[in-house]
């Protein structure tokens, strides 16, 4: 399939030997069934890259692969801090992978329960990732959970409540302070705002756009919502039956979409 790249786009992607991350040709197959086909792109340091198409499209195969929640079938990721970017991290074995979830990528679920014990406090979940990261000061790990969750919005006097007590908004909230705790340089965000009410969901969207600026976070951003991806992007793909069918910035995508299923996509959202 010949896919639609904008000149600002390709000269994005040519920007490859810096990036934080690099995918190529990344494809995933459950049985006889396509989950994403022959999937490329990279993300620099500091950038927001968007991955959005409806249900089924694949966008989430290829979040879960990266993170390591599924195999991929063959392709290729490489991270910059990983050994120099010279290492395929699709290749490692699973306790290595399960170690990078630690010190080099986070993950932000659609579903909280995914990224969080809802049985511990959302101190606890916090203390869990930066324990596991090699923080041993139990002053320091609270100071730093207590830092993290007023940056995000999570009342302090509840810091020791169990998340399941927590409404959705808030839960989000907490695994996004979970997910930065020990600045990882990728962060992951699959459908970050789906099943939020439309006020909360917006809170939540500000609240991750501030936390990209600041951090300096390479992210990659999946969502079917392009109001999610218009917010937190300045590039993005367009993703239809396992495929990657445009990509470009996300201000140009959204304002002259050149493949058909995009302008639909786009269609859409403006209707």
């Amino acid at each position: 399939m010949t896919v639609l790249i904008t000149d600002q786009a390709q000269a994005a992607m040519d920007g490859a030997a810096g990036a934080a991350l690099t995918v190529n040709g990344l494809t995933k197959h459950y049985g006889p069934i396509l989950g994403c086909q022959d999937v490329s792109f990279n993300v620099a340091p500091g950038e927001a890259l968007g991955i959005i198409g409806e249900s089924g499209s694949g966008k989430s195969t290829v979040m879960r692969c990266v993170a390591g929640d599924q195999d991929a079938s063959s392709g290729s990721a490489q991270m910059s801090s990983v050994d120099g970017g010279r290492t395929d991290v699709l290749t490692m074995a699973p306790s290595d992978r399960r170690a990078l979830r630690v010190s080099e990528l986070a993950v932000v679920y659609q579903d909280p329960s995914e990224g969080l014990d809802l049985a511990v406090s959302a101190g606890g979940n916090i203390a869990d990732r930066l324990t596991a990261a090699g923080w041993r000061n139990f002053g320091q790990i609270r100071e730093r959970a207590a830092e993290l969750l007023d940056r995000t919005d999570v009342p302090l006097d509840r810091m020791d409540d169990p998340v399941r007590t927590y409404s959705g908004g808030m839960r989000q909230r907490v695994q996004l302070a979970k997910a930065l705790a020990n600045r990882p340089p990728l962060l992951l965000l699959d459908e970050p705002t789906t099943g939020l009410d439309a006020s909360v969901a917006a809170g939540v969207l500000d609240l991750i756009r501030d936390l990209l600026e600041e951090t300096g976070v390479a992210a990659v951003v999946v969502s079917h919502d392009f109001k999610v991806i218009e917010m937190l992007t300045r590039r993005c793909l367009v993703m239809h039956r396992g495929e990657v069918v445009e990509e470009g910035l996300t201000d140009q995508l959204l304002e002259d979409p050149q493949h058909p299923y995009s302008q639909r996509l786009v269609g859409a959202a403006r209707g």
